[in-house]
């Protein structure tokens, strides 16, 4: 079981959340939802004891567990000599049935190779397959399903549901577990409330519809009029009733509810991007091979200035090898990229690689842009960086967060192609409308990997390279199945 107690939290004086308590019963399911930065791994490491600086009570009995978004240090991992080691250090179960859990969780790796050397999805995913092995009573995951396609979503999100213990998770694939879910923990930054709804997922969206319809009436009610009293004030002569209409609007307008984020309208507006010419990039013959395995075959194609493209395909198909190419990071077998000039690619990986973690936000995006403070915190302010965020440290971030400063970055400066591998990786609904709605409003080329369909679509690509067939094709509705399949 685990209780919370009158909670408060904060950093600064700025209070994440205030007077938090809930109750997770044994063997209870619930989710976690909140916009990114809002404090949902920050509310997992407390239960775990991993924050401090909070006051209330953090109760727990029986054995605790948590994966992480992202495994920065782990240092089971860092002594471990082999996957099998650190999976299964006292060999308590066989090949087959670590195979099994690799299937299910999309990770196909030696049981034999060493976990140091592994890709951050892949770490992410080993440390999921040791903790599901070491059954604790309290299973604490935050995002599991990120680097994941349909299958092992839908796998992961069954496991869950079937678990005998008590699970908190964080997840954009919540709905996968509809069912199964008992209560929902909505963290709400603009007053710092953590909400119960219970019931299943579905209970919860529709009950925060309700809500937020409602908080979006009543604002929308009291500002008109507000702006009528405004008015009348204006047309006022006389001082003593002006004086007393004026204290009347001003209680007003602190009475105000405060509308979320997420209700309010989003405006982005970007530098235009460097000119080039009608050819940015041009493939011809391209092949690359692993060893034995052919991944790229005598591929060509051009890309037209200002063309949205979308890399269609399965998780190792090929589509991060193209891309490493079209950067120049890797060099094909044969064949050629020929490249326009004046070309300038802004490239956004997952695994947030370019980035310095010990600066801050405003450090980093005036750095990498070349911009001043004042523009850098106007910019930053349309990405949902306060201005008290700014001034946070970049790895101190959530993944969706530093996923909207790169964004921010790579849309801050005239570069004239943005190469975007799974942007959505970090991002919840609000997050990716932001990022959504500032890639809509850039006019340059794009090249883009995701796995979600609504995005693509609002993107509006004209053509779709598609693997494995490694083929180029114009845009068709229809491959929006393709990618929710994948």
């Amino acid at each position: 079981m685990l209780q919370i107690t009158d909670l408060d939290f904060g950093y600064g004086n700025k209070p994440l959340y205030e007077d938090v308590n809930f109750i997770v019963g044994n063997g209870q399911k619930v989710g976690i939802t909140g916009p990114n930065g809002s404090g949902k791994s920050t509310l997992l490491s407390i239960i775990m004891g991993e924050e401090d600086g909070y006051t209330g009570k953090v109760k727990t009995s029986g054995k605790i567990a948590l994966v992480p978004q992202e495994i920065k240090h782990d240092a089971e991992m860092d002594k471990a000599e082999s996957v099998r080691q650190y999976v299964d250090q006292d060999y308590f179960h066989g090949d087959f049935e670590l195979k099994r859990m690799f299937n299910g969780l999309e990770l196909n790796i030696d049981l034999d190779s060493d976990p140091k050397t592994l890709s951050a999805g892949q770490k992410t995913k080993l440390a999921l397959a040791r903790t599901f092995f070491q059954n604790p009573d309290i299973l604490l995951l935050d995002e599991p399903t990120n680097f994941m396609d349909k299958r092992g979503k839908a796998w992961v999100m069954e496991f869950l549901s079937d678990y005998q213990g008590s699970v908190v998770v964080i997840s954009h694939d919540l709905e996968l577990m509809d069912s199964a879910i008992d209560k929902i923990l909505a963290i709400t930054p603009h007053n710092s409330r953590i909400d119960e709804y219970k019931g299943t997922y579905s209970d919860y969206l529709r009950l925060k519809g309700q809500k937020d319809a409602k908080t979006k009436r009543d604002h929308k009610i009291k500002t008109r009029h507000l702006k009528k009293a405004e008015l009348r004030y204006n047309n006022m002569r006389t001082a003593p009733r002006k004086a007393i209409l004026r204290r009347q609007i001003e209680r007003e307008r602190q009475g105000l509810p405060e509308m979320p984020q997420a209700l309010r309208k989003i405006n982005i507006r970007l530098p235009e991007p460097k000119r080039i010419g009608e050819l940015p990039i041009k493939v011809v013959d391209v092949n690359k091979s692993y060893e034995d395995l052919l991944v790229l075959d005598n591929i060509s194609f051009s890309i037209y200035r200002n063309e949205r493209i979308v890399l269609i395909g399965p998780n190792g198909s090929g589509k991060s090898t193209l891309i490493k190419i079209l950067m120049g990071l890797t060099s094909p077998d044969s064949g050629d990229v020929e490249n326009d000039s004046d070309l300038s690619i802004g490239y956004y990986s997952q695994e947030f690689e370019t980035f310095d973690f010990t600066k801050t936000v405003i450090e980093t995006f005036c750095e990498k842009t070349n911009k001043g403070e004042e523009f850098a915190r106007g910019f930053l302010g349309r990405y949902m960086f306060s201005s008290e965020k700014v001034f946070q440290k970049v790895g101190s971030l959530s993944g969706g967060e530093k996923t909207r400063l790169s964004i921010a970055t790579l849309t801050g400066i005239d570069n004239n192609l943005l190469i975007l591998d799974e942007p959505t990786t970090y991002l919840d609904v609000l997050s990716q409308r932001i990022v959504l709605e500032s890639l809509k409003e850039y006019k340059g080329t794009m090249i883009v990997v995701s796995h979600t369909p609504e995005f693509i679509e609002e993107l509006g690509p004209q053509r779709a390279f598609l693997f494995p067939e490694q083929r180029m094709v114009s845009w068709d509705k229809k491959l929006l199945d393709r990618i929710a399949d994948i």
